[in-house]
């Protein structure tokens, strides 16, 4: 059996414990999960490095799966832009059922291999891209299909599972194993399993854009004023970087087009 469909022993009587033991036994359970993601370091790394390479030579990066995995793809890809002002496209979700499965639920879709490989074909993905497979049983046919188009177009593929020796860790290039083992509530991988996954997607994503120059030290560089929160934001940075005031750095970002390298490479020129 499948380490995330096995029965908890620690939470065999969650049903009878008042609600503070509750919530005390789902943090317990969930402080290992760091411990899962920490020991695939090398492997997270590894496809940390492979987006990297992708998105600096004009690649893009493909998340894809079904129910809970495909919607914390979708999330991870949808925070990309505001994130490090990159297009929508350089990091992409791709949710089984389509984006009304987001809140409504089809979980028949994780069954049809050819929807996966017909929708990820359908991104127009090119030779070097990145595609990471999304499924904590390591077994959802639909990420499957996806992994093996994905192969036939000579993309880089990555699996992200829970499952060691699963068809998704076998196949993939590079297999991301986050051993959360069984959940609180048997088989609710919306819970640890997820949990590891929300992590190691942010990783990805965040090691990958930090490589690709959208960061400098630890300060977003790429933003767009969005809003005023953004606004405010973008002035703190270049005020950081430049060592101006506040009132110089908006100044040098309105001169710059509300573009902070632009700002920078102002401040540069006129010291």
């Amino acid at each position: 059996m499948l380490k995330t469909e096995r029965r908890n022993p620690r939470t065999t009587h969650i049903d009878t414990m008042n609600t503070l033991e509750m919530v005390q036994i789902i943090n317990d359970e969930n402080l290992r999960v760091i411990r899962a993601v920490e020991a695939a370091d090398t492997e997270i790394a590894a496809a940390a490095d492979a987006a990297a390479a992708a998105i600096c030579a004009g690649g893009r990066l493909f998340y894809i799966g079904a129910g809970t995995s495909g919607r914390l793809g979708v999330l991870d890809a949808s925070e990309c832009p505001p994130t490090f002002g990159v297009s929508e496209t350089t990091v992409t979700g791709i949710m089984a059922g389509g984006d009304r499965c987001l809140r409504s639920p089809s979980e028949g879709a994780e069954d049809n291999e050819a929807a996966g490989a017909a929708d990820f074909l359908a991104c127009s993905p090119s030779p070097g891209d990145v595609l990471v497979g999304i499924s904590a049983s390591g077994g959802a046919a639909y990420v499957l299909g996806a992994i093996q188009a994905a192969k036939e177009r000579q993309c880089i593929t990555v699996g992200l599972t829970c499952n060691r020796g699963s068809p998704l860790s076998e196949c993939a290039d590079i297999p991301i194993i986050t051993d959360t083992g069984a959940e609180v509530i048997t088989g609710s991988t919306r819970m640890k399993a997820g949990t590891a996954h929300k992590i190691v997607l942010n990783t990805i994503s965040t090691c990958a854009m930090i490589k690709a120059g959208y960061v400098c030290e630890n300060l977003m560089i790429n933003l767009q004023p969005s809003n005023q929160k953004l606004r405010a934001r973008m002035v703190r940075i270049v005020a950081e970087l430049a060592g101006v005031d506040e009132p110089a750095a908006e100044a040098l970002l309105d001169q710059a087009g509300w573009d902070i390298r632009s700002a920078l490479h102002l401040h540069r020129e006129r010291k």
